[in-house]
């Protein structure tokens, strides 16, 4: 279900995306409500599941994270068994930050973020190892033009 939203809640996502760490009165000024009313806005917006949740942004780099990789997957798999099991699989690969089941020549990207190459090759061994696909290709970033950039609204 797609939600409803006015122009006050959509000024609301803006300035979170933006700053999620702002507080609830800094909010309330930047989209011209009182606290009361942002409060019942950002309450609304967290029981409708439009928000969910905050994260900080990290300088990968600062943190040796300097190797990015976009990881297309086919596989002539598609039961809901090797699908849980794929999925369930994966998800204990904590370099992989994206994962995605697409259209097209793959069936799946998943975007790993990591030292280098030899840390690559390790995460490369840990995903092929209990589960069998048919091709995987890797394409390794050269730069990050823009990255986590706020949604459009």
């Amino acid at each position: 279900m797609t939600s409803k939203l006015d122009h006050i809640d959509t000024r609301i996502l803006r300035e979170l995306q933006k700053e999620a760490t702002l507080s609830q009165r800094e909010l309330a000024d930047r989209v011209g409500l009182s606290q009361n009313a942002c409060w019942r806005r950002l309450k609304a917006l967290n029981d409708d599941g439009v928000l969910l949740g905050s994260n900080a942004r990290i300088a990968r780099e600062k943190l040796g994270l300097t190797l990015v990789v976009f990881v297309m997957l086919r596989t002539r798999h598609h039961s809901a068994d090797w699908l849980r099991a794929f999925r369930s699989h994966v998800l204990t690969i904590p370099e992989v930050v994206d994962f995605h089941r697409i259209g097209g020549d793959y069936d799946y990207q998943l975007k790993v973020v990591t030292q280098d190459m030899a840390s690559y090759d390790k995460v490369y061994q840990r995903l092929i190892e209990k589960v069998e696909l048919d091709s995987v290709t890797s394409y390794f970033a050269m730069e990050a033009i823009a990255e986590n950039r706020p949604l459009p609204i």
